[in-house]
């Protein structure tokens, strides 16, 4: 089905772990050559490696902390002059950041979750852009920016995550922006939007709460990473999705329903 995702250049970001990690191993299983990031130097991060062993894509990985606008174009940078140019763009990092109450904000807390969560996106998606119209403008087909959202961007999060859930609704409505003003380059904008997945997210939740939340959800579970991978393999398909551009696809288990 997603045979045409072979030798595509796919840089994803946060994808040392998680939800990044799995779309990385389901693009490299398909023969994309596939750009993996984190903040580790490349050193530490030989296990992770390893898990593509035998896999078909090419796999290289980037360090680049992106909550740092220089190290966005720094990472984009280094995967052109690796790969030599990006199709696929998969903007993955981001976090919780903590939790904060209203009153206990500060400019450290909010620069904190707001790097972490939108200014990454917004400038890895700034230095990636020129290549990914190169790259539509070559193949005759559409490139496409896929990034990671949230339930907490459509329901307001929990109590202390408010921030972060205003961080991911800003980054579903930039989207929308980005189709404006970007459709005319073939670039396609769109959002896989995760319910609660079973990943370090939400390991400081004691046993209880994460037993109330799984009741919460229409299937009584938490999702895993594995169920949203071809969630993105589906988006960076030009073949199944040419035409679908600023749109968000909820992978919850029907914790929430439109």
């Amino acid at each position: 089905m997603f045979t045409d995702l072979r030798g595509k250049k796919v840089l994803i970001t946060g994808s040392t772990a998680g939800i990044g990690l799995a779309a990385a191993k389901a693009l490299a299983a398909q023969g994309a050559q596939v750009g993996i990031n984190g903040r580790q130097p490349y050193e530490s991060v030989a296990s992770v490696l390893s898990e593509f062993d035998g896999l078909e894509g090419d796999v290289m990985y980037f360090s680049a902390d992106l909550s740092q606008s220089s190290q966005c174009q720094k990472l984009v940078d280094e995967f052109v002059q690796h790969f030599g140019g990006i199709d696929v763009l998969i903007n993955n990092a981001g976090g919780l950041g903590g939790r904060e109450g209203l009153e206990n904000i500060d400019d450290a807390f909010y620069d904190r979750v707001m790097d972490l969560n939108a200014r990454s996106v917004l400038m890895v998606t700034k230095y990636a852009i020129p290549y990914l119209r190169a790259s539509a403008a070559q193949s005759g087909q559409t490139s496409c920016v896929i990034s990671t959202g949230s339930i907490a961007g459509r329901e307001g999060g929990g109590v202390g995550a408010g921030l972060y859930a205003a961080s991911k609704a800003w980054l579903h409505d930039i989207h929308r922006n980005w189709v404006k003003e970007f459709t005319q380059d073939n670039i396609r904008f769109n959002i896989v939007s995760p319910g609660t997945i079973d990943t370090a997210f939400h390991e400081d939740k004691p046993s209880h709460v994460k037993d109330t939340i799984a009741n919460s959800i229409a299937m009584k579970r938490f999702g895993r990473v594995e169920e949203l991978a071809p969630s993105y393999l589906f988006f960076a398909s030009h073949a199944c999705s040419g035409y679908i551009t600023g749109q968000i696809l909820d992978v919850n288990g029907g914790q929430m329903c439109p």
